[in-house]
């Protein structure tokens, strides 16, 4: 869970610099912290561009995808932001990959996010399988089963040519 927080996910970078005295093999999105003021100010001027998530939500509950979202929408969240910061992060909007799905009785594109599963220790491994979530309604970019996504079958296979 510690790992999976939204907040707690924008100081990683930080951790493993200060912990391993190194910098992460992978960037992380660009998160910013509504608790800072400069980060604040910068979410408050640019929600038409950002996903706004409460920080203490899962399952895309109480998010707003600011290109999406009303002028009405993202004045609500500014108000919200406001009132108690330390409760939401942003992140730029990511263009998620899309895969055929079976939907109905034929085939359309949904975006989906893949989370592999990594197994670190003497030697570090990707697994024969993974968690590949798919957004099931036409266009959405939130792919949470909570929120009407569901998920898909993942192999991972080596290519040994």
């Amino acid at each position: 869970g510690v790992a999976d927080d939204k907040v707690v996910y924008a100081f990683v970078p930080e951790i493993i610099r200060y912990y391993l005295d190194e910098e992460a093999l992978i960037p992380n999105v660009p998160t910013y912290r509504c608790m800072y003021p400069e980060e604040r100010a910068y979410v408050l001027d640019h929600l038409d561009e950002l996903v706004v998530k409460p920080a203490n939500e899962s399952g895309g509950y109480g998010m707003m995808i600011g290109p999406r979202a009303t002028k009405k929408e993202r004045a609500m969240f500014a108000k919200l932001i406001k009132k108690s910061p330390r409760n939401y992060i942003a992140q730029p909007t990511l263009g998620l990959s899309t895969v055929p799905t079976m939907v109905g009785q034929g085939v359309e594109p949904r975006h989906v996010d893949l989370r592999p599963f990594i197994l670190s220790g003497q030697e570090t491994f990707v697994t024969t399988g993974g968690l590949t979530r798919v957004a099931l309604r036409p266009g959405s970019l939130i792919v949470n089963s909570s929120q009407g996504g569901g998920s898909k079958d993942t192999w991972i296979v080596e290519d040994n040519q």
